[in-house]
């Protein structure tokens, strides 16, 4: 194989590895499930991937891709230059029978 090559097969692999998400850590196995609010659904599997949609009047958000990592109760999804950071205020909790949890600004509750 000539020396072009292999560094081809090398960079090939290393952006099929970034765009793998890392599975969701056992501390943050919270995390794991479909979330919701009126206008906002966040899933997040225990493989680590994330599926997020909100919709704000006329316009919609969508992000899908690998979990990158956990920064405190804060995650990171994306592939690697283009990520979103997803500002997590309140880690999941338990609000009677309900888990919550507060991701950019929104109460979700985990579906059961």
């Amino acid at each position: 194989m000539s020396r072009l090559a292999a560094i081809g097969c090398a960079a090939a692999a290393a952006l099929v590895l970034s765009a793998c998400g890392k599975p969701v850590p056992a501390e943050k196995a919270a995390y794991v499930g479909e979330w919701r609010s009126q206008n906002m659904t966040l899933a997040i599997s225990q493989e680590g991937r994330v599926a997020y949609k909100r919709v704000s009047g006329s316009s919609t958000t969508s992000v899908d891709g690998p979990l990158q990592r956990f920064e405190g109760d804060n995650f990171v999804v994306g592939f690697a230059f283009l990520s979103t950071t997803f500002a997590v205020s309140k880690a999941p909790y338990q609000d009677g029978r309900h888990w919550k949890m507060v991701v950019d600004g929104v109460e979700l509750t985990k579906a059961e």
